[in-house]
């Protein structure tokens, strides 16, 4: 004989069920009967001589109960083993021995037991010879060889109301595992968000429609960060809602969920509201656990939250939850979540599991925006310490990028820079502290400061690495990087280079040839006790010379060789698209180098400076010294007018005259050497005085009775702009003026 198979159904804790101790947890899992397999022979009665089973629709032990989405069992009946039934559970309407096999007193297929009429159901579904009202023949009984054709369905009554549950319909948690399951499953799903948009989307979407038919999720505006103490009124702002959608999806098995017309639900929710000290909503917020509103402190405090004009839209009864959001020191919000009139109300352990949701979500909203201030801080800290423009330089175009290691380690050592020095040349310096923290970024402001500062001086490239690397041994023992410190002088064409343990720079010519400088590699900044050397560079016009950081070419995946090679034929690749006669356009070439980076190349910071030499034409350029003598400003004066003249600036002529002779008289009044003057035509007109005196001119108000002291004066107003540099072995004066 077979064995008979029997599913388990766990059943509802609201309700205990006839002779079954609710306290039990044996008694929680009650099985249900199968449909008996078609037999040609006659069983006697289900359950024994006189035994009854219930019919369809009560609380009968095998009832099948719908659950929460998700936390469905399943009803494959060889999946299941059979539990062994508490002694106050009644005999199984599947045989009469509680959890054991089946008695030969089991009716056959068509056979009706006794008290159940024809054409009704047996209590688990299981078909007891129903008949059709037209036909003589019941329509359980099958032919030979054929399995007994199983009844349609009938909607389950919800066993608190009464009322059938529509079909699509979320039910409502009636269990505790129901409710550990899915706060277990929420709060996952709320911990997964790393921002605040991520966290408060997961709050709404595990709780519609599982918990709720909608929710509004309101935050402080603004939001308070670690200790800070807010200032100011409490503003609560609405930060998102959401609700079940009017229309379900019929194609995946949902049905359209009855809602009312209009729905109220659609009209809940204010915008912003100010929370007033002493108010009712205060009161509650204060209070911090969740509270149903049909209370009289939330039914006072909700007009303040919603709005006078939308609390009428509210569903009557516990069926809306108001739940602060605390975060670790403050309340930084509240929640509200909604139930439709058709849907059963909350119940007293829902306002636990609001309590949970509003918890978690307060965390992480709190961590969220903790998380937020760093990266915040992070990016104005790397983006102060690198330059926000790179200056206009004569002779020369510049293009930087910066990439950072991450997305959560945005900071890092590696820096570049660009500074203009005395007679329009330039410094181009890219350098690279180890790490990628905090601590790096501001190292490697030090650094950077420390190298502008002997930018200013006007000091060869080897010495200015020699303090670098005496700066870097006084800020620790341990602070190391590599650096490459060039300056470029437009008017002689050429570029002086020195290098502290930095990757070698490429040199792209302008018919498409790159190349790999070689320059003294030295020793990093930090260790000590080194000599570091220059090399001096021919810089041909067109010419693009690339500075790097070793993230561009070193990585897990290949050695810093490697990859400065595959820089170098990347480099003239692209060039070749542009022909030989065009240099291919700075920032178009910075981006087709990035591209090189695979991905799995990003083990490190990447920072970037292109330079374009354009240079200075030798006939644009005009160079005289002068000796220190009373007659040297009226030469200087003939000296600029012929250069005028032979470059077509007779328009300028007078302002010339008057700055050149007011700089060259300063000059010569201190000097004790030659003093050097030079014109530059190129998209301005520069002029340089230069002495060996090395104080700076400043700008002063000459009193009424001072016979001098108005030179710098007129030079502020008629120049475009002007100023004055130290060199090691004196000063230079500039000024510049539009042409035309």
């Amino acid at each position: 004989m077979d064995s008979t198979r029997v599913t388990e159904h766990p059943t509802s804790f609201d309700r205990p069920s006839t002779g079954a101790d609710p306290t039990d947890p044996r008694g929680a899992l009650l099985r249900t009967p199968v449909p008996p397999r078609a037999s040609g022979s006659a069983l006697p009665a289900q359950g024994g001589a006189g035994q009854t089973p219930p019919a369809a629709g009560e609380d009968s032990p095998g009832a099948f109960e719908h659950s929460q989405p998700g936390a469905e069992q399943a009803a494959e009946p060889d999946t299941h083993r059979p539990r062994p039934t508490s002694e106050g559970v009644p005999a199984q309407p599947d045989g009469g021995q509680p959890g054991g096999a089946p008695s030969d007193d089991t009716p056959s297929a068509g056979v009706t037991p006794a008290g159940v009429a024809p054409g009704e159901v047996s209590a688990g579904g299981g078909q007891a010879g129903l008949v059709r009202p037209d036909s003589g023949a019941p329509t359980g009984a099958a032919g030979p060889g054929r399995r007994a054709a199983p009844p349609e369905p009938e909607p389950e009554p919800d066993r608190r109301t009464g009322q059938p549950t529509a079909p699509g319909r979320p039910t409502p948690m009636r269990r505790d595992g129901d409710r550990l399951r899915f706060v277990g499953a929420a709060t996952r799903r709320i911990a997964r968000g790393m921002d605040l948009d991520e966290i408060v989307m997961g709050l709404c979407r595990a709780t519609v429609p599982t918990f709720a038919d909608a929710i509004l999720v309101y935050l402080r505006e603004p939001l308070p960060v670690g200790d800070e103490r807010p200032t100011g009124p409490l503003v609560l702002r609405l930060r998102r809602t959401d609700r079940i959608p009017a229309e379900r999806d019929t194609e995946g098995g949902f049905t359209p969920a009855p809602q009312p017309e209009p729905s109220e639900l659609e009209t809940v929710g204010a915008e912003l509201c100010e929370v007033r000290p002493g108010s009712a909503l205060a009161e509650v917020l204060r209070g911090v656990r969740p509270v149903f509103t049909d209370t009289p402190a939330a039914r006072a405090a909700l007009p303040e939250l919603l709005g006078e004009e939308r609390d009428f839209a509210l569903p009557d009864g516990r069926r809306a939850i108001l739940a602060p959001l605390r975060g670790r020191r403050r309340v930084i919000g509240a929640a509200l979540f909604l139930r439709g009139p058709e849907r059963i109300a909350f119940e007293a352990d829902d306002l636990l599991v609001a309590a949970q949701l509003a918890t978690h979500s307060a965390l992480g909203i709190d961590k969220a925006v903790l998380y937020g201030r760093e990266a915040y801080i992070a990016d104005e800290l790397q983006r102060t310490m690198l330059p926000e423009n790179l200056p206009r330089c004569t002779g020369v175009r510049l293009a930087s990028r910066y990439l950072p290691a991450a997305e959560t380690a945005r900071v890092g050592g590696d820096w570049y820079d660009a500074i203009p020095l005395p007679g329009s040349r330039v410094a181009l310096v890219v350098g690279d502290v180890m790490g990628h923290s905090m601590t790096s970024a501001a190292i490697m402001g030090q650094l950077r400061t420390t190298a502008q500062t002997l930018a200013g001086l006007d000091l060869p490239p080897q010495e200015v690495l020699h303090h670098l690397d005496e700066q870097a041994q006084r800020l620790g023992t341990d602070r190391m990087a590599t650096c490459l410190y060039a300056v470029y002088d437009p008017v002689a064409h050429r570029i002086t280079v020195a290098n502290a343990g930095h990757p070698p720079p490429v040199l792209l010519h302008l018919g498409g040839h790159a190349e790999v400088l070689r320059v003294p590699a030295g020793a990093p900044i930090g260790v000590g006790g080194v000599d570091f050397e220059a090399v001096e560079l021919d810089a041909p016009a067109g010419a693009t010379l690339l500075l790097y950081t070793d993230g561009l070419v070193e990585s897990r995946l290949r050695d810093v060789w490697t990859g400065i090679e595959q820089l170098r034929e990347r480099l003239a690749a692209t060039a070749q698209l542009t022909g030989p006669d065009h240099p291919p356009p700075l920032e178009a070439l910075c981006d087709e180098v990035l591209d090189m980076l695979g991905p799995g190349d990003r083990d490190d910071d990447i920072a970037l400076l292109a330079a374009r030499f354009d240079g200075i034409a030798p006939s644009d350029v005009s160079y005289w010294f002068l000796d220190p003598e009373d007659a040297a400003p009226g030469k200087a004066r003939r000296l600029a007018r012929r250069a005028l003249a032979r470059w077509g600036m007779e328009d300028l002529t007078d302002a010339v005259e008057l700055l050149v002779s007011e700089v060259v008289t300063n000059a010569v009044r201190y000097a004790s050497k030659p003093v050097t003057l030079r014109l530059l035509r190129t998209d301005v007109l520069r002029c340089e005085v230069g002495d060996d005196v090395p104080q700076l001119p400043r700008l002063r108000q000459a009193r009424a009775t001072d016979e001098g002291g108005r030179g710098l004066y007129l030079v502020n107003r008629l120049a475009r702009r002007w100023g004055a540099t130290r060199l090691s072995t004196g000063k230079v004066v500039w000024f510049e003026l539009n042409r035309g």
